[in-house]
């Protein structure tokens, strides 16, 4: 494996290094070293997968405890020998645990069938709990019959809970300005709705469509799938003024079923050419918007920029632990702006933050970052490698300024969204995630 220095990767996360040595009062260094501990751990954790998959039983990163990487195992010996071929020993901790990875996995699965639904997104696993977890109030109901017999015998510890807790809030709606090409994730959409309001969403990463590569976005589908969207509406950016035409709902391609949260939208006619790179350029990646905010704390120094994607992580090698960004637009103005309020309240200031994963026991990614209805749809991803990890589905309640420190946020995995509408689309529409674009030519594949 291939692992870049921990300089190297600090340098290219600046704000995830102000994280780390704010929240855990650490230097520079270390959280540099944890950084660059952090990109080794998703191949390490295949490496285990592949090498010594009766022993291997999970990983995630404990920042907590000095940022150890924390490695489970039925037979602690054998993946000890594996993981010495490859990193510091001293940076990993290695706990004994009673099953694998691959026996969790297969029991999920049994579970899910036992239940008609669908393992990794119903039926799920919790490496750090070293149990699998049954999702409760949307395909499975917290009272179905079938539930205690399935937990019986799913021959691991397996617990039930819900979904989405009821004191979480969607992020629905929106504002903010940034008219210009290309499109990024992280900007604002504005959604009339049937009954002549505005909500609204930010902008999550640029996706590329059918053999022909046609560039779509994508956003939650909470935004657009529900009782107030019964006709197919078109989306603007600062529908207030100038009104700049932007995408059209797409009912097909769109669900509101966390962690199928997802709208994946064409431009509207002639919108394209708004929002594609000048004709000729020769250099045109798929980028996120990175706009500095005042509690994000690297920002006075290393100011505002684009994030090119570089592609994704699978949802199953993200980890707990891991230090993330989080990117949206959700605003409420102040007296005399013209914009669309997004429920945000007064004192938020859209743009990006950096927090840290905390748990996948939801389906999705579950992350400390503060966030705003109006942020979703907006985009979470690594800063210094720039990979795509999900668009913001759900949250603890909150309004105006972010002085919750331990306020947590929920995330749609793009990886189980594209699994998903490529599962419900065939060979008919192949979609994927850009790294780069959009364009007004075809998108190379």
């Amino acid at each position: 494996m291939r692992v870049r220095p921990a300089p190297v990767v600090a340098e290219a996360a600046p704000a995830s290094v102000a994280y780390l040595r704010d929240r855990y009062r650490i230097s520079a260094t270390e959280a540099a070293r944890r950084l660059a501990l952090q990109e080794l751990s998703a191949p390490l954790a295949a490496r285990l997968t592949e090498q010594v998959p009766r022993s291997y039983g999970g990983m995630w990163l404990d920042q907590g405890a000095g940022g150890v990487l924390t490695v489970g195992a039925t037979d602690v010996a054998a993946v000890r020998a594996a993981v010495a071929e490859v990193t510091d020993p001293a940076q990993v901790r290695m706990i004994a645990v009673r099953h694998t990875v691959s026996q969790l996995t297969e029991a999920a699965a049994g579970v899910a069938a036992a239940l008609d639904a669908s393992p990794g997104s119903d039926v799920v696993v919790d490496q750090q709990a070293n149990e699998i977890v049954v999702l409760t109030g949307d395909r499975i109901t917290a009272d179905d019959p079938r539930l205690a017999e399935a937990r019986r015998a799913a021959g691991v510890p397996t617990r039930a809970q819900a979904r989405i807790p009821a004191t979480t809030v969607q992020k629905a709606c929106d504002p903010r300005y940034c008219p210009q090409a290309p499109m990024r994730g992280g900007i604002r959409l504005d959604v009339p709705r049937d009954d002549g309001t505005v909500g609204g969403c930010t902008t999550g990463f640029n996706l590329i469509v059918g053999v022909r590569d046609l560039p779509y976005v994508l956003t939650a589908g909470h935004c657009v799938v529900g009782g107030r969207h019964q006709q197919v509406d078109r989306t603007w950016h600062q529908f207030l003024g100038p009104k700049v035409p932007a995408t059209v709902e797409a009912p097909d391609l769109a669900e509101n079923a966390y962690p199928y949260d997802y709208a994946i939208m064409p431009y509207q006619p002639a919108a394209l050419r708004r929002w594609t790179y000048p004709r000729g350029a020769r250099n045109t990646p798929s980028l996120v918007n990175y706009w500095c905010v005042a509690d994000n704390p690297k920002c006075a120094t290393s100011g505002s920029r684009d994030v090119p994607i570089t592609g994704y992580q699978p949802w199953s090698a993200i980890q707990t632990g891991w230090v993330v960004c989080a990117t949206g637009s959700a605003y409420t103005p102040k007296a005399g702006e013209q914009y669309v309020d997004s429920g945000a309240g007064a004192g938020y200031l859209p743009g990006t933050r950096c927090g840290e994963v905390t748990g996948k026991s939801s389906g999705g990614i579950d992350v400390r970052i503060c966030a705003r209805p109006g942020d979703s749809g907006g985009p979470l991803f690594t800063e210094a490698d720039g990979k795509a990890l999900g668009i913001l589905s759900n949250g603890d309640p909150g309004q105006g300024a972010c002085t919750n420190p331990n306020e947590h946020n929920s995330y749609a995995p793009v990886s189980t969204i594209l699994e998903r509408v490529n599962a419900r689309s065939g060979e008919r529409l192949q979609i994927r995630l850009a790294t780069s674009g959009p364009v007004a030519s075809p998108l190379a594949r």
